[in-house]
């Protein structure tokens, strides 16, 4: 699944490390969601959208729309 999550830390000057510690995840996970290798579940995402302040369809593309 296509997303925006690079873009969107990039914005905010994080590390893959500070977006991990916001979100309780590691690392690792933020460097396989925004590689594309892992798609997050439905909580992570509505985190990631919270954190954000944006709709979760802005952030992830399924590449059905």
């Amino acid at each position: 699944m296509k997303n925006r999550l690079k873009e969107l830390r990039g914005e905010k000057g994080w590390s893959q490390k500070v977006l991990a510690d916001h979100l309780d995840v590691s690392r690792q996970t933020i460097n396989a969601l925004e590689t594309g290798k892992y798609d997050p579940s439905l909580p992570l995402a509505f985190k990631i959208a919270r954190l954000f302040g944006q709709p979760i369809e802005t952030i992830f593309d399924d590449g059905e729309g």
